[in-house]
């Protein structure tokens, strides 16, 4: 489908309207004087000449040309504008990008709305120079108003592949939003549906009052017809004052009506209380044989005469009623129940289009909220309330939310499973420089039993000596409480080294309401880190500017950790060189700790900051498995409700900074 899409030409598309508009312009040439109830034997001819100046086919030729010319080009220059050619070479191809999406969203609508005004705006400029009649005119545009909110429709259908080929273009060179006219589904309902409607309800009653006008026109001939043949019969000569008066008798089926007496040899009225057209003598003139004295008073025009030619002392003359066929009072109750029903459909279309945007924008509230929620865990399922496709797209979007809570515990098990085996790999490598953390303890714990050993024996060996008097045994007592106190040092060390150990040993997720102070914090971080910072022959500086009996919330093992990994990273920064720096410092800045990681190594590459927090990654290549920070990001955020932010620069370093709340 994508395909098709992106193969549909800016030529072609025009082509395609083009190509609708002519067959419905064809048909319209067909249909078009019966809807406007044109008489019999006025069109194509020299009597339209005569009347008009022009032929029926010619003037439609010449309106259909025009619009043509005008719909062609205005597709070809809205989609000339949407050109992704040159498009690398731009300087700010980003914004140009930005204005052709969102010319893609508005142009559809653009054009709905100028392809259903302008070519009847144009149409009426070009029948006033034709000298059209003032009520055929607005009969004619009202029709033209229908047959191109029909092109407009089927312009705004084809046209929107078109545009939403060059979205889906450019979906991947920018941010994939709209960025054009946002309207609700009730409003694009109107504007798509209502013309159309309005117009085809217009052109149902141009047709209705045209049926009507040709068969109330035609009775009224027959009836005036009939009248003026039984009252003048054809073989007699009469006075036309004597006809006047007879006429005058009549009775007539309306005021409007009124009698008229003009010459059938020239036209010439010699009766008319009203002024009588040059179309209506003409007419008469020219087919009152053929049409058997019925005669019109212009295209599409609702008066006619029922004429009779009799012969006078002054020569031929037509003789007859001119006569009204479609009033005021007849058209009123059809405007009336037109405006009614276009008020009812346009409620109607506005409460659908409503609802069906209500349905729509609970499911889009539901996916907002889920991707607003810290935990979609939280989220609950949306309410089934139709049972029709937004019914469906709901019980989908509920499915799919809880096939999402599914996949996202899974995800949590994962993630705990590799932060597990993550821990265990740090705590496998800190296993080595535990041992030698203990192994100096270990000998000095050793020596000072060898020395306390040596002591006893000396002490056991003067018991009975007398010679050793009360201050050597007190002298011997000292020595052993010398060796006791080492003794007791070391074991305290050791005994600090293996809890230290056996916090990073024990899962910390169980113990996140235990507290810890800063002390206790450095403390741990010194012990851990001693032997890798020695190996490497790294500094680090503790800068703390706080009281380090202040008291954290949270699990000290959690903090050491997610500290001493990003030591770890520093020292692996350095790539082996010895007698460098790496700063942590301490303080607290705006009732949060600061705690900051600085070390002033090789820094990292564009493509490593922007992937950083966001997935695992390492530069350690098969040594690295890209969890430590990722792991350190999550702990800070789930475990203390803080952050961590960084700022690195090639060959000037990386600073990472921790904000923890108090």
């Amino acid at each position: 489908m994508n395909s098709r899409r992106k193969t549909l030409s800016s030529k072609r598309l025009a082509l395609y309207i083009t190509l609708f508009g002519i067959f419905l312009a064809a048909i319209l040439y067909f249909v078009l004087p019966y809807i406007l109830n044109y008489p019999a034997n006025t069109i194509d001819n020299d009597f339209q000449i005569k009347m008009v100046g022009i032929k029926y086919t010619h003037q439609y030729l010449i309106l259909v040309s025009v619009l043509v010319v005008l719909v062609y080009s205005a597709f070809l220059i809205a989609c000339g504008k949407l050109s992704l050619k040159n498009i690398e070479n731009r300087k700010d191809k980003i914004g140009y990008i930005n204005k052709l999406r969102k010319k893609c969203f508005n142009y559809p609508y653009l054009l709905l709305i100028l392809v259903s005004f302008i070519p009847p705006i144009i149409c009426g400029i070009l029948l006033v120079l034709f000298h059209t009649n003032f009520e055929l005119l607005i009969r004619l545009c009202i029709v033209i108003f229908t047959v191109t909110a029909l092109l407009s429709i089927v312009s705004y259908m084809i046209s929107k592949r078109y545009f939403e080929s060059k979205l889906i273009q450019t979906s991947e060179m920018v941010d994939n939003v709209p960025n054009g006219i946002h309207l609700n589904i009730w409003k694009k309902l109107c504007i798509q549906t209502l013309p159309l409607f309005l117009y085809s309800l217009v052109l149902l009653l141009l047709i209705s009052t045209s049926i009507m006008t040709t068969e109330k026109g035609d009775l009224l001939y027959h009836f005036y017809r009939e009248e003026l043949v039984k009252t003048f019969p054809t073989d007699k000569v009469y006075e036309l004052s004597d006809v006047k008066q007879t006429l005058e008798t009549f009775n007539l089926k309306s005021e409007n009506d009124y009698i008229v007496i003009l010459s059938a040899e020239n036209g010439e009225t010699y009766y008319s209380p009203k002024e009588l057209n040059n179309f209506f003598k003409e007419y008469a003139l020219e087919y009152y044989d053929e049409m058997n004295g019925q005669i019109f008073e212009y295209y599409g025009k609702d008066t006619q005469g029922a004429l009779l030619k009799i012969n006078t002392t002054q020569g031929e003359y037509f003789i007859g009623i001119h006569f009204s066929v479609f009033g005021s009072n007849i058209l009123t109750p059809f405007l009336v129940v037109t405006f009614l029903l276009i008020a009812f459909n346009l409620m109607f279309i506005i409460y659908i289009g409503k609802g069906l945007s209500e349905d729509i924008s609970n499911i889009s509230s539901g996916l907002d909220t889920i991707s607003n929620l810290d935990n979609i865990l939280l989220s609950k399922d949306l309410p089934v309330v139709s049972n029709d496709e937004i019914g469906d797209l709901t019980l989908a979007f509920n499915k799919i939310q809880d096939l999402t809570k599914q996949h996202v515990d899974q995800l949590h098990n994962n993630q705990d499973k590799l932060m597990e085996k993550e821990r265990l790999a740090s705590l496998g490598q800190l296993i080595g420089g535990i041992a030698h953390n203990l192994k100096t303890p270990i000998m000095s714990i050793s020596g000072a039993a060898e020395g306390l050993s040596d002591l006893i024996k000396e002490y056991d060996s003067s018991i009975e000596d007398p010679q050793v008097n009360a201050n050597d045994h007190h002298e011997i007592a000292k020595d052993m409480s010398v060796w006791i106190q080492k003794i007791r040092s070391y074991t305290e060390y050791m005994s600090d080294v293996i809890t230290a150990v056996k916090g990073q040993a024990v899962n910390f997720s169980n113990e996140n309401s235990d507290s810890f102070t800063i002390e206790e914090l450095l403390k741990s971080i010194h012990i851990l880190m001693k032997h890798e910072l020695k190996n490497a022959l790294i500094n680090l500086n503790m800068h703390v500017n706080i009281d380090e009996s202040l008291k954290l919330r949270g699990n000290v093992n959690s903090l050491v950790q997610v500290i001493n990994n990003m030591i770890s990273n520093s020292i692996q920064a350095y790539n082996g060189q010895t007698n460098k720096d790496i700063d942590l410092t301490i303080d607290i800045i705006d009732n949060k700790l600061n705690i900051i990681v600085q070390d002033y190594a090789s820094g990292m590459s564009k493509e490593v900051k922007d992937k950083l927090f966001k997935e695992m990654i390492t530069t350690k290549g098969k040594d690295g498995t890209g969890l430590g920070l990722f792991m350190s990001y999550s702990t800070i955020k789930a475990h203390f409700n803080g952050t961590i932010t960084f700022e690195s620069e090639e060959g000037k370093g990386t600073t990472f900074t921790i904000l923890l709340p108090l």
